[in-house]
């Protein structure tokens, strides 16, 4: 590795938020070295970024990674929030215990680490909108419950054994490349339903209300927090503007409506893991970093529509 460039390792960053994040850490000439679980990578790579296929939570190989990185960007989790609460012990089994080493090893090495953690689930039912990072924090979904453990052990490794970290809450990401129909990612399965003649699933009269975050805003919020958060800081990441998922099918109805799609909307019970809002100031991090976000709702709603389109054609 060439030593004048910082080292970055992307745990989990051949998903889709963190094939966006790759592409940004490489303009800030960062050598970049992704681990996932996959034998090749779900999305496409850039030239130069090396790939690693395996399990963080394999000791030797995270030692070795490390031991040849400056930085680590936690990304990785097993689970999404409907399948932690299916089954809450395996969410907490197979996230906290690997995750709990990485922090010990990444200690022991200096090696600086963000953590990408949850600001969808972690604050649990909203007393105000939008939440600030010291709203209290009460999860009511075994995913939100073990992402703020993971936070806690992180303090606990910095204070203890002096873990050089900062931690990121980031809203929902959307846009060109998120998969529809994978328990994650309501705006591309919501048009994608549409597209596809199927009835959008919405819990409520109207659904849950969100931040909704263009993703290669969050990414570059990502990498802002890498370079200029402060240490055991923790940033909420997020559009600051809440809208329902009624709101969003009617947002890009207008989009899908001049190629002849038809919106049909099927309302089931609330779902008792979802908070009914979530909404997140990102006042914090854009003092402290000089982040903002570029992309207008409307415009990243017009993106994912042209993407999903593509992807349809092919």
């Amino acid at each position: 590795m060439n030593i004048n460039r910082t080292s970055t390792l992307v745990i989990g960053g051949g998903g889709y938020i963190g094939s966006h994040l790759v592409l940004q850490l490489l303009k800030t000439e960062r050598q970049v070295t992704v681990l996932g679980r996959s034998p090749i990578p779900p999305n496409k790579l850039p030239d130069g970024v090396v790939y690693v296929a395996g399990d963080f939570g394999q000791h030797e190989l995270i030692c070795k990674l490390l031991d040849k990185h400056q930085e680590v960007i936690y990304l990785a989790y097993a689970t999404v929030p409907n399948t932690s609460f299916e089954n809450p012990l395996v969410d907490l089994l197979q996230n906290l215990p690997p995750t709990v080493q990485l922090f010990s090893e990444a200690a022991k090495r200096g090696v600086k680490l963000i953590l990408v953690s949850s600001g969808g689930t972690v604050y649990g039912e909203s007393i105000e909108l939008p939440i600030l990072e010291t709203h209290p924090t009460k999860p009511i979904s075994p995913y939100g419950v073990t992402k703020l453990t993971l936070e806690n052990y992180a303090y606990l490794y910095a204070a203890t054994h002096g873990l050089k970290f900062v931690c990121v809450r980031p809203a929902n990401a959307y846009g060109v490349g998120q998969r529809p129909f994978i328990g994650q990612g309501f705006i591309a399965t919501a048009m994608a339903s549409a597209m596809c003649g199927m009835p959008i699933k919405i819990f409520g009269q109207n659904g849950t209300v969100r931040d909704y975050l263009y993703v290669s805003d969050l990414a570059a919020g990502i990498v802002s927090t890498l370079q200029h958060g402060n240490l055991s800081e923790t940033y909420n990441l997020g559009s600051g503007l809440g809208v329902t998922n009624l709101d969003v099918i009617k947002a890009f109805e207008l989009l899908i409506n001049d190629d002849g799609y038809k919106v049909k909307v099927e309302n089931l019970p609330e779902r008792p893991f979802d908070v009914k809002a979530n909404v997140l100031d990102s006042t914090k991090l854009q003092t402290h970093t000089g982040w903002k976000p570029n992309v207008d709702f409307m415009d990243g709603l017009r993106l994912t529509y042209e993407w999903l389109r593509l992807v349809k054609s092919e």
